[in-house]
């Protein structure tokens, strides 16, 4: 399960170029990488020097005022200089980065898009595991928005594919530890390189330089003047690794750099289960030889390695059988603190395993993870020969979800987007990435006199985080807390009766996000009624009634979330939506009211300010009254003019 997460590309960075910038040629040392973007001859630009790397042509900035941009952007001051501008600098360079970065600029609006980030070099470091069904409508929703997820073994930036899945829960409630769960649904595992390469197109420029802002409000950031935002865009201040700065104009900024995010802000009144919980793995890419256990098993050969099915991808394996001879201390821990194996077969003996802590808050340590992982494979008779790569994942699970208001937009990881209850994200997010991308191709397609950018954030965050989608993530939160409340044998009865319900309900509480195969199974209160009372069913009589404890405890504990999320009362969450500050303007019928009748009045010669016409409103001075008709022309021309 953690393969399907975005990792923590929690690196501050930032964004740059603006087609109205003529590209020049630059050395390597500055990473500002551009590709296929048209270019002036020497005597039609600027000054430049020429130099082709193996990164492809990079680009020499010139100082420039800004000029306007595919969506009519310009800044909110004609003297002011900036580095670079664009219409949309998107920070960070993992799969969330990307994928938006690359759904923006394949727009037929021509829009200019930075990715910055200055390790955007770096390979993505996660095995991604995906449900087949799930990666299908990721594909065919980017294809129709004009980019192609390609290569991979298989196609489609897949590199394997196991056409069933299997689960072991045995050692608790009667179920024998031999005992294999086996779900029909097939399992892919995403070509991670191939991903990244689908996803770093020729259409969006890449700066070196990350972000160094800090939120310590709401649109309000320390250092003073590292990040401002105006009514027509944005100005960041970006560091190089040369320790350099550049300024960077945009209209609207996208934060990609993680859950742990120094610009977005989170709720700060969320309920007391706010924090999240954390996802903990060890995984290790490796060749295995199979030897007889140290109990005397028979090695295992032809379609196994150990008790795993070459062709079918293990998706839990819960048992803790290879603890049964340790100390009792030992066996008490690993029950407290459960951890499962998830493994991968690739070719031949060529396999991923991954030892996981699903949530856990505080998290399970990582040096934990890798013994357990090491601990079980011996007792399965599975001798590790090569390592070929290690993977450690950290993955905050649930938690508050963004401040409202904010003008930067998050996404991934920074928009608490990670499934609370699993840890699933990719697909998730790369859905997200969409519905974002047509929200903000919108908006800066009004004309430049109608375009409001707060309004744009707001709605690209009602895109991500509408009222139902909200009730529909409280709903997974709860499971989330359950779920870390839970011991080996809580977890096993809850996952072996989770996997009986039918495919379609426990696939869609996995995917949790719309657009996704079978969320229209969790998408209503009814629905998530439905699920949960079907669920109950499934369960053995401990695991449901501490079930029904945990949810009168947590709905006492935190209010309304989770009972709004599965009836119709109490409701709905708070909206996302943009909605306009009418305090400035107040009653602008009575405010004309007191006007006209103070033009009219024969005592008073003075209007405040805040009887004011409109236009005058920002004076800091009264607006005195126009005189009487009664009073002497001498009178009158002593009086200032209205």
């Amino acid at each position: 399960m953690t393969t399907a997460f975005l990792s923590l590309w929690a690196v501050a960075t930032a964004l740059s170029q603006v087609q109205a910038f003529q590209p020049v040629a630059f050395p390597p040392s500055s990473l500002l990488r551009t590709s296929s973007f048209a270019t002036k001859s020497p005597q039609q630009s600027l000054p430049f020097l020429q130099q082709q790397t193996q990164h492809g042509p990079f680009v020499v900035p010139q100082r420039h005022r800004p000029t306007s941009l595919a969506a009519t952007f310009s800044s909110s001051s004609d003297n002011t200089e900036y580095d670079y501008t664009c219409n949309v600098l998107v920070l960070g360079s993992g799969p969330a980065a990307r994928s938006v970065a690359s759904l923006l600029a394949a727009s037929p609006d021509n829009l200019s898009v930075i990715l910055a980030d200055q390790n955007y070099e770096r390979k993505f470091a996660p095995n991604y595991g995906v449900w087949q069904d799930e990666w299908q409508a990721v594909v065919e929703a980017y294809q129709a928005m004009g980019v192609t997820l390609k290569g991979g073994k298989v196609g489609q930036a897949i590199d394997r594919e196991w056409s069933v899945t299997d689960c072991y829960f045995g050692g608790s409630f009667d179920i024998p530890t031999t005992e294999r769960m086996r779900l029909d649904r097939p399992y892919l595992r995403v070509d991670k390189n191939a991903l990244r390469d689908s996803l770093n197109t020729d259409t969006y420029q890449i700066l070196a330089a990350n972000h160094i802002s800090q939120a310590i409000g709401v649109n309000m950031y320390e250092p003073a003047g590292s990040l401002v935002h105006d009514s027509t865009g944005s100005t960041i201040q970006l560091q190089k690794k040369d320790q350099s700065m550049v300024s960077v104009r945009s209209q609207l900024i996208v934060d990609c750099t993680g859950h742990e995010t120094k610009l977005v802000l989170r709720e700060g009144r969320a309920p007391p289960k706010g924090s999240p919980g954390f996802q903990i793995a060890y995984g290790m890419l490796v060749d295995v030889e199979e030897i007889e256990t140290t109990a005397g098993a028979p090695s295992w050969t032809g379609n196994n390695i150990g008790p795993y099915d070459r062709e079918a991808m293990t998706l839990f394996d819960y048992r803790t059988d290879h603890y049964d001879q340790a100390a009792e201390g030992t066996q008490a821990k690993v029950a407290a603190d459960p951890t499962f194996m998830y493994a991968m077969p690739l070719k031949d003996n060529h396999i991923f395993f991954e030892e996981t802590s699903l949530v856990a808050r505080p998290a399970v340590s990582f040096q934990e993870c890798k013994d357990r992982c090491y601990q079980r494979l011996q007792h399965l008779g599975i001798q590790v020969t090569k390592v070929y790569e290690e993977e450690f994942c950290y993955i905050p699970m649930g938690g508050a979800l963004p401040a409202k208001d904010q003008r930067i937009l998050a996404l991934g990881g920074a928009a608490a987007m990670v499934h609370p209850s699993t840890g699933f994200h990719l697909c998730r997010c790369l859905m997200g990435a969409k519905d974002v991308a047509q929200v903000v191709i919108s908006e800066l397609r009004c004309p430049t006199d109608q375009q409001n950018l707060d309004r744009a954030a707001a709605s690209a965050y009602h895109a991500l985080w509408s009222p139902e989608n909200i009730r529909q993530r409280n709903f997974a939160v709860f499971g989330g807390e359950f779920l870390m409340k839970q011991n080996v044998v809580g977890l096993r009865g809850f996952f072996d009766g989770f996997f009986q319900l039918p495919l379609a309900m426990w696939a869609g509480f996995l995917a949790g996000w719309p657009g996704l195969p079978n969320n229209e199974k969790h998408e209503s209160w009814y629905a998530r009624m439905l699920y949960g009372i079907t669920f109950v069913t499934k369960l053995p009589p401990q695991v449901a009634l501490d079930m029904f404890l945990n949810i009168v405890g947590y709905s006492l504990e935190t209010g309304v979330p989770l009972p709004q999320s599965v009836t119709p009362f109490f409701g709905k969450p708070a909206s996302f939506e943009y909605q306009p500050n009418t305090d400035v303007v107040g009653d602008v019928a009575a405010k004309a009211e007191a006007r006209s009748m103070l033009m009219a009045s024969k005592v008073e010669e003075i209007v405040p300010v805040a009887f004011g016409a409109e236009e005058s409103t920002s004076s800091v001075a009264e607006t005195p009254v126009a005189a009487p008709i009664q009073l002497e022309e001498a009178a009158k021309e002593s009086l200032p003019a209205p």
